[in-house]
């Protein structure tokens, strides 16, 4: 097989088409009159994973783009305005494709994961916080990496050392960070989770969260905390947490999510997501077709 952004895309839409005959149940509810949809869903969460590695935040150029370069691939394209409410339409679905490529890779069974947060900031201006239809969701929030203060929500993300995105949050930028991994994990099935080990920093820290890890047969490491005796695993901790940063610069630096664009919180989390779903993606399809990188989006690109 292929490594090409055309190759990933077709395995991309059969293996989710696929799914979803599977499992019908996961589709959106739609009117048993009235219009068919053109564009299958199975289509559009492919193109939605392309906007993404491709690098268009804007949806508005993603789909001219589209329309001038691939619509031999997707003969009925959507206007803009219907591209965006069907998107929106699909969050549940597209965790489930998250989670179904996730599984099929095999990964996500490895016997650790790191865990750690970032900002996902929502706007800079006084103007902008006061208008925003995000008001009640972003707020005021302290990024301690970069020493400022930001407007917004933060992602959490648990992943493999891989980079693979096990279970993630988006909560307002000062949720505990602890609340938020043990919700996460609640989430996750118990066979994955036991004899699992964690790495963190030292913010997730507390008696009461490591005991209840710990009932869950889950280890945690992380780095002692000023006053703390050296902890288990320290020698572990320097080479492998920045596993975790690596994957946060993947989400940014590559995948564009500083630039999500979101003006509501539907409008975000929908974004989010689909950034999730495209590196999902190309770990994916980069284990299927044997490279030794795969968190690498070089061949997707472009």
């Amino acid at each position: 097989m292929d490594n090409d952004l055309d190759t990933l895309a077709t395995a991309l839409y059969v293996t989710t088409d696929d799914y979803l005959k599977a499992n019908p149940h996961l589709t959106p509810w739609r009117p048993r009159v009235g219009m068919t949809p053109r564009i299958s869903d199975a289509e559009l969460i492919t193109l939605a994973v392309m906007q993404s590695l491709l690098g268009f935040h804007s949806e508005r150029r993603w789909i001219r783009y589209a329309r001038a370069r691939l619509i031999s691939m997707f003969p009925t394209l959507p206007q803009q305005a219907g591209y965006n409410k069907r998107l929106r339409r699909l969050t549940g679905l597209m965790q489930q494709v998250v989670a179904h490529l996730a599984a099929d890779t095999g990964l996500w069974t490895d016997d650790v994961w790191v865990a750690d947060s970032t900002p996902v900031e929502c706007g800079r201006s006084r103007e902008t916080v006061k208008r925003s239809d995000l008001a009640g969701y972003a707020e005021y929030g302290y990024c301690a990496s970069h020493s400022r203060f930001f407007w917004g929500l933060r992602l959490h993300l648990l992943a493999t050392l891989d980079g693979l995105p096990v279970g993630f949050a988006l909560t307002g930028a000062k949720a505990d960070e602890r609340d938020t991994l043990q919700s996460i994990l609640e989430t996750t099935p118990a066979e994955v989770t036991a004899q699992q080990t964690i790495m963190a920093d030292k913010g997730y820290y507390g008696r009461v969260f490591e005991r209840e890890l710990d009932d869950s047969g889950i280890t945690l490491l992380r780095p002692a905390r000023k006053g703390e005796p050296p902890r288990a695993g320290a020698r572990f901790l320097k080479p492998l947490r920045q596993t975790i940063e690596s994957v946060f610069d993947t989400l940014k630096g590559q995948l564009g999510l500083e630039q999500h664009g979101g003006r509501t919180i539907a409008g975000v989390v929908i974004r989010v997501l689909q950034r999730l779903l495209a590196l999902t993606t190309a770990i994916w399809h980069n284990q299927k077709t044997g490279q030794p990188v795969l968190r690498s989006l070089t061949a997707y690109d472009h």
